[in-house]
């Protein structure tokens, strides 16, 4: 009788611990930066954190550095299920994510922090079909694209005239109507290009000085975010993928994103003025440019935004409709400006 017992322990023991072993959910997540940066790490840590509040129910596989998707291949990389989630920004796949490439339009973003919190209230309030294969965590736009130079300071149009500024997209178009000569040139051959002379500048945030080391190549910045473009990242998860988690899972998950969105809104800030640390401490000086002539630079980039509009009423969106983006966004800006000096967050800008 005991033997029997005793088997009997024994096989419910082995089943329990299968069942368990059955119920853990396996997941994937991909990032194209590399291990060490600090957007990386924070994918990490919703990796890791994930797996804490559920009590180890889910654990998730990550590959940072592009070991499994490249930037350009997030988006498919995640419908077709190679990850089941994944970060990358939206300039890498241009035309893909229309509605939200309205961050890409010289409207004013200021500090990252700010960019962040004005996106994640547009992206709930006007909820781009343009993302429903997949459930979003958060969307993130960088700090604004600032000017850094190497070797003429730019503190007004007349300056920018003729030169040769890196630029790709949509801020191609920002520096052809500044006067400009916008060169596309992919991030990897930036820092290069400004030692050797072959373009005049580049258009990228602050912390770039720090983290792609430009405050070795450059001597100038002006701040330019009063027409401050950016760039939007988005961490999603494939939606097939989501609608089959337990609804306590998806709750944690959500809450985790939640989370990880506040902190990259904060680490964009925080890396930006590293940048500017970084600059200033070799000798960089740092130009802002004045209400009256950030007047005219407003209006010769206004044939972009006529641009956007144009582009998207082929697409079969209402002109109203995307001016009451336009709107809104700047109403948020002005908000979230205030709540960041109100929250004493520090700020590039």
């Amino acid at each position: 009788m005991r033997t029997k017992l005793g088997l009997l322990t024994i096989l419910i023991f082995f089943v329990i611990v299968s069942y368990a072993q059955a119920e853990v959910i396996k997941l994937k997540a991909a990032n194209y930066l590399p291990v060490t940066h600090k957007m990386s790490l924070l994918t990490q840590w919703f990796c890791d954190e994930v797996k804490r509040r559920t009590n180890g129910r889910v654990e998730i596989a990550y590959y940072p550095g592009g070991t499994l998707l490249s930037p350009v291949k997030m988006y498919d990389g995640i419908l077709s299920g190679i990850a089941d989630m994944g970060l990358s920004h939206i300039q890498y796949t241009r035309g893909r994510f229309p509605v939200l490439e309205v961050f890409d339009l010289p409207l004013g973003f200021p500090s990252g922090w700010v960019n962040t919190q004005v996106c994640m209230d547009f992206f709930a309030k006007f909820k781009p079909k343009e993302f429903d294969d997949v459930h979003v965590f958060y969307v993130t736009p960088a700090g604004a694209l600032i000017l850094q130079t190497a070797k003429k300071p730019v503190k007004t149009l007349e300056d920018l005239k003729g030169l040769k500024i890196r630029a790709t997209g949509q801020l191609a178009d920002v520096f052809k109507y500044l006067g400009a000569v916008p060169v596309p040139l992919a991030m990897p051959d930036v820092y290069e290009s400004l030692r050797r002379g072959v373009i005049d500048g580049v258009s990228v945030d602050y912390s770039t000085l720090k983290y792609w080391k430009f405050a070795e190549v450059v001597k100038y910045v002006t701040s330019t975010w009063k027409i401050g473009t950016t760039i939007t990242f988005y961490f999603a998860i494939n939606k097939k993928k989501w609608d089959q988690l337990p609804p306590d899972v998806q709750k944690i998950m959500d809450e985790v994103g939640l989370e990880a969105k506040e902190k990259q809104a904060r680490l964009w800030n925080e890396m930006d003025l590293e940048g500017i640390e970084v600059f200033k401490a070799q000798g960089g000086q740092i130009f802002e440019l004045s209400d009256s002539e950030a007047g005219k630079w407003i209006k010769a980039v206004e044939p972009v935004i006529a641009g956007y509009k144009k582009s998207m009423v082929e697409k079969g969106f209402k002109e109203s409709d995307i001016e009451g983006w336009i709107k809104f966004i700047k109403e948020r800006i002005e908000y979230w400006k205030k709540e960041e000096r109100a929250r004493k967050i520090p700020t590039p800008f």
